[in-house]
């Protein structure tokens, strides 16, 4: 049986439950949390807001294997609390990610859990340790600063229009 490997992620934005949902239900908001250097590229039509069904094609880019085609299922939705995106087509031989969000003292506690394994046996092994893993991680730093990115400059504006009608 192939090693299934875990990697959990908590980060706590300055926002409210509503705003960070609105946020991660949006399909189209995974471009601005991807690094660059992935050429990550949604290629099906997607609606506005996710839905339990809802099958999303992306295409990733792999240094040594070049873009790859990444189908995911997003499923489990809980409306304000909670989805799992699920990979059906794509470099791992299982993904499954579970996002959810909580209220926190300091505004919204994000949470990724992700499970996942890799093809190849042996060499999948050598493969996560000499690049999958750190990766992952890249990845995972990337959408922590570019969550805080994302809240920040919206907790400023919105501090903006509610203060003395001057902007900083």
């Amino acid at each position: 049986m192939p090693k299934i490997h875990t990697l959990l992620r908590e980060q706590r934005v300055p926002t409210d439950l509503d705003t960070a949902w609105d946020f991660i239900r949006r399909p189209e908001n995974l471009n601005k949390i991807t690094p660059e250097d992935m050429h990550f590229e949604i290629v099906s039509e997607v609606p506005d807001l996710m839905r339990n069904g809802l099958i999303i094609e992306y295409r990733i880019g792999i240094p040594l294997l070049g873009k790859q085609v990444w189908l995911s299922e997003l499923k489990h939705v809980r409306e304000r609390h909670s989805f799992v995106d699920e990979q059906r087509i794509g470099p791992y031989l299982l993904w499954y990610h579970y996002h959810e969000i909580t209220e926190c003292s300091e505004g919204v506690c994000f949470i990724d859990r992700v499970h996942y394994s890799l093809p190849f046996g042996p060499i999948g092994d050598i493969a996560h340790l000499l690049y999958v893993k750190g990766q992952l991680k890249h990845i995972f730093d990337y959408r922590k600063i570019a969550m805080e990115r994302e809240f920040a400059v919206e907790k400023s504006s919105d501090k903006a229009l509610t203060g003395s009608g001057v902007l900083a």
